[in-house]
């Protein structure tokens, strides 16, 4: 392939997507990410796209929102490492509130296994991956349905998350930085994601690298209120994701790292090595000062389980 054939291609990919990492680009063209990464820097010069952090986005500083048919190919291997090890987090019998998006959706398929789970959610996609798990309680939000991402937003969707409480709400979004937290390219998705968090002790960001970095319109969590990140292992040369993750660290946000490869280890090496590590660690409680750390909502659930959070959860905090 040529190289204007390449870049025409690398633009049609990123005027559909919003954004598009040099890993999937790389895969599409069929070429090495040294030389997508040198069309993409060809194509910025030429005011076409921006580079992002591992990635390229439209032009303007802020991502559009993809489709869920667009997001659904987008870092699949990422995505499923992330929700492996994100799953390694919830306890049997807890309550907790899951957001939409194709990475949630992804950790709903393991959650399955869970017995005596209760998922809170606004995302028919969440709420169809857990439709058959017997021993999972689905509880979804009203609401209208945005088709884009076939998640339930409003008002009817806000007021019916108003005085539930659940141990942890785990998140997606369009971008992550540790200047503003998490962020999505729409108003309505915002404002319920926002309502999920006010019901959760803990809040857990599921964000693959090619969002570190990434800022969009709406911000959904502040940095502040970031419990954990669950990423997964930034390519070599993605030196600003990994200054994105030091930044998130230093304020005190968890990393999680999970291996794309298909080694779901939290990585507390150092981020190229080829084999990583689990690491037991004890998890916090909440940060927002919320008491009661792994309570349920009354409504959903009776008294939540004694005992501490499950042990050998991954987790990397750079200082």
């Amino acid at each position: 392939m040529f190289a204007a054939e390449r870049r025409q291609l690398i633009l049609e990919m990123v005027r559909a997507n919003g954004a598009v990492s040099l890993r999937e680009l790389a895969r599409v063209v069929q070429t090495s990410e040294v030389t997508v990464r040198r069309d993409v820097r060809a194509l910025e010069a030429e005011g076409l796209l921006d580079r992002r952090h591992g990635g390229a986005v439209l032009p303007g500083g802020f991502t559009r929102e993809s489709g869920f048919p667009q997001k659904s190919h987008l870092a699949t291997a990422e995505k499923t490492a992330i929700a492996d090890l994100a799953a390694g987090l919830v306890e049997e019998g807890e309550a907790i509130v899951v957001g939409a998006g194709t990475t949630t959706q992804e950790l709903a398929r393991r959650l399955a296994r869970v017995p005596g789970l209760t998922v809170v959610t606004n995302s028919l996609l969440v709420a169809q991956a857990l439709a058959h798990a017997n021993r999972v309680e689905v509880v979804m939000t009203g609401g209208t349905l945005r088709g884009s991402n076939y998640a339930l937003v409003g008002s009817g969707a806000e007021q019916s998350l108003q005085g539930l409480r659940v141990s942890k709400a785990f998140l997606s979004g369009s971008g992550l930085t540790a200047e503003r937290g998490l962020s999505t390219s729409n108003m309505l998705s915002a404002s319920v994601d926002r309502a999920l968090v006010q019901a959760a002790s803990e809040v857990v960001v599921l964000a693959d690298h090619t969002k570190l970095g990434t800022d969009t319109m709406f911000q959904t969590v502040p940095t502040d209120l970031v419990t954990r990140l669950v990423t997964d292992e930034p390519p070599a040369h993605d030196d600003r994701a990994a200054t994105e993750l030091q930044a998130l660290a230093d304020q005190g946000v968890q990393i999680a790292v999970a291996g794309a490869s298909g080694n779901p280890g939290g990585d507390q090496v150092p981020a190229r090595q080829q084999h990583q590590q689990r690491r037991d660690v004890s998890l916090p409680g909440p940060r927002r000062g919320v008491p009661g750390n792994g309570l349920r909502s009354a409504s959903v659930l009776g008294e939540p389980p004694a005992g501490a959070e499950r042990g050998r959860v991954a987790d990397m905090r750079r200082r």
